[in-house]
């Protein structure tokens, strides 16, 4: 569903008082809108953000214990092979790469969770619930894919409000950074890296069009450089 995006600086105004409220840094005044006025928006097609749930939960299987046979075959089976990066994949097969990295896709799926309507709140302070792997495909038990979509029943945030916790998470990013190297205490539980893994799901999540958007980026495409 593409819909108006709603007005951005009255968005950034809002997240601007949210890092109030948590007593967290403001970015400079030349810091960027994530959209323009008249631009619209859309989230990307549920199924396709199952599918990147179901990928990363796989994932961090791999990084617990799952056997690489057993998550590749589950992979197949689901005809998810497709939408595994190379470096996913690799990882998937050999356990090459950034083992931390992968770890830290805890919070992306959290966030994409949140898009589906499978946990409750995105709180910057609050960590990951403990209780989301009860909506997760059950791997162990031999869950299927399209079994694991049938019983969660996803539905999907409305974009204008994914796009203005987006708006909050580039700004928080942008925070949290800033008060990790100053040495400034943060509000809660949750650190910099998770930051930046939910606006990395938020930032894959919302498709943004107009004359400044360029087409909806890959998973590993996605910029976290500002």
């Amino acid at each position: 569903m593409r819909v108006p995006a709603p007005d951005p600086r009255a968005v950034r105004e809002a997240s601007l008082d949210e890092l109030s409220r948590l007593g967290l840094p403001q970015p400079p005044p030349q810091f960027p809108l994530v959209w323009e006025p008249g631009d619209e928006l859309e989230l990307r097609p549920t199924a396709e953000i199952e599918a990147r749930i179901a990928v990363l939960h796989v994932i961090l299987a791999r990084c617990f214990g799952m056997p690489a046979q057993a998550a590749m075959g589950w992979l197949q089976d689901s005809h998810l092979v497709d939408t595994v990066t190379p470096p996913e994949w690799q990882f998937v097969v050999g356990g090459k790469g950034d083992h931390r990295s992968f770890v830290l896709h805890h919070d992306a799926l959290f966030s994409l969770a949140w898009v589906l309507g499978l946990a409750k709140e995105l709180d910057p302070t609050v960590p990951v619930d403990p209780r989301l792997v009860e909506r997760m495909p059950n791997l162990v038990g031999g869950e299927t894919f399209p079994q694991w979509r049938a019983r969660i029943l996803a539905a999907p945030q409305h974009p204008a409000d994914t796009a203005a916790l987006l708006d909050l998470h580039y700004c928080l990013d942008w925070a949290y950074l800033e008060s990790e190297h100053t040495g400034r205490a943060l509000p809660g539980l949750v650190d910099a890296n998770a930051i930046g893994q939910r606006r990395w799901a938020l930032e894959w999540a919302v498709v943004l069009r107009g004359p400044y958007h360029d087409e909806p980026p890959g998973w590993e495409e996605v910029d976290l450089s500002t």
